[in-house]
């Protein structure tokens, strides 16, 4: 049986994490999105408490957290506003890149620019899924020793700021790779194209990135073949659970804003949360808020044991909690009525906040068809003796 009682090294980190987000999160949300950016002393604080260093090894004087601990503070910082958490600067999704491949030479001119704690940008694109549509627009040839990359990405976050970029691909002879670019005054390797982004997440600096016959050398490739598969699976697998407990901790936000709301709004003489059809859907969200939270912190628990069935706990856990997500916002928009459309009110940005998220990160059909893919494969794996 699975425990979900925090330690009390993870009681203090989400102590630490609930402040930060009640106290310095939460009151600049508004001030971040219209400036499209994070508040430099919000960034301060984050450097500060260690959350770009979460993920980091202890050889790079990171926190080296376990999935588990990781989950539960992300979560609390997101339930402060989402976009500000995924507006912090630093290796971003790309931190389970170098938390898997720490001792890779090719990383090393990234660690050395992070001494201090202060980390550049990394934009993570993720086009390794050869059905995904952005996929077929960013195409790698092999040259020599390296590649050459051609196409554009689709959006990234932290990708309009960027100083380094991951790729995870697969390259035009289907074979899987990882490369790790950094531009340089010179040798640029893409330019970042940002566009009219208005639905959500507009602080966390999206962009999508153009690379025309950008020459990637042997020296900037992470992992190729077998070991880039290996690689990107585990990678995937953090990232999606860490970004599934992003999204939980905004459905708890959402969630206690309606029913304070609803409990205080009045008609007809008593609370509004008193009629049968408000405290129903309050009922639900809470319902779904639960339920995205433990599959979450089971996903993350079956990473931290090495369990063999950890990616597709993940692919589970990401999409029920992007469907849920988009329903929990969007009933607290309508629990508030026309209030709920008001920038006044922080539920329509959290609404939107959540379509981009899914959007980000893949939407319920998407990532549904490809736990699907894996449980037939595995079947058939099963079957011919063979794990696939």
């Amino acid at each position: 049986m699975i425990s979900f009682s925090p330690t009390e090294d993870e009681t203090a980190f989400v102590d630490v994490a609930e402040g930060f987000a009640k106290d310095v999160i939460r009151p600049k949300a508004r001030e971040c999105e219209q400036n499209r950016a994070v508040d430099d002393a919000i960034i301060s604080k984050a450097e500060e408490i260690g959350v770009a260093s979460l993920e980091f090894p202890e050889s790079w004087d990171g926190l080296e957290l376990p999935l588990i601990s990781q989950v539960q503070m992300l979560q609390t910082l997101s339930y402060g506003d989402l976009d500000i958490v995924q507006g912090l600067p630093g290796a971003g999704d790309a931190a389970s890149i170098i938390r898997l491949a720490s001792q890779n030479p090719a990383l090393g001119t990234y660690k050395e620019a992070g001494r201090g704690g202060s980390w550049p940008n990394v934009a993570f694109i993720d086009a390794f899924d050869p059905e995904e549509p952005w996929a077929e627009q960013l195409q790698i040839s092999r040259n020599g020793d390296g590649y050459t990359l051609n196409g554009v990405s689709r959006p990234v976050r932290l990708g309009a700021g960027a100083e380094y970029v991951a790729v995870a691909a697969v390259d035009t002879d289907d074979e899987p790779v990882v490369l790790w670019l950094h531009n340089v005054p010179g040798s640029e390797h893409w330019m970042a194209v940002e566009g009219d982004y208005r639905l959500g997440l507009l602080s966390t600096g999206l962009a999508r990135l153009q690379f025309n016959h950008a020459e990637v050398h042997a020296n900037e490739v992470l992992a190729k073949g077998d070991e880039a598969r290996t690689l990107i699976d585990g990678a995937q697998t953090r990232i999606r659970i860490l970004q599934a407990a992003k999204a939980v901790g905004l459905m708890e936000a959402a969630l206690e804003y309606a029913t304070e709301y609803t409990a205080e709004r009045k008609a007809f003489g008593k609370a509004i949360a008193q009629f049968q059809g408000v405290s129903f859907k309050i009922a639900k969200m809470a319902i779904e808020t639960r339920v995205a939270n433990h599959l979450v912190w089971e996903a993350a628990t079956k990473v931290d044991a090495d369990k063999d069935d950890a990616l597709e706990g993940s692919l589970r856990a990401l999409y029920r909690t992007h469907r849920s997500s988009l329903f929990v916002t969007d009933a607290a928009v309508q629990l508030l009525g026309g209030h709920g459309f008001v920038d006044e009110f922080p539920v329509e940005k959290w609404s939107r906040d959540a379509q981009a998220q899914a959007g980000l990160y893949g939407r319920e059909q998407d990532l549904l068809t490809r736990r699907g893919e894996r449980i037939v494969n595995g079947a058939t794996g099963a079957k011919k003796g063979v794990l696939q």
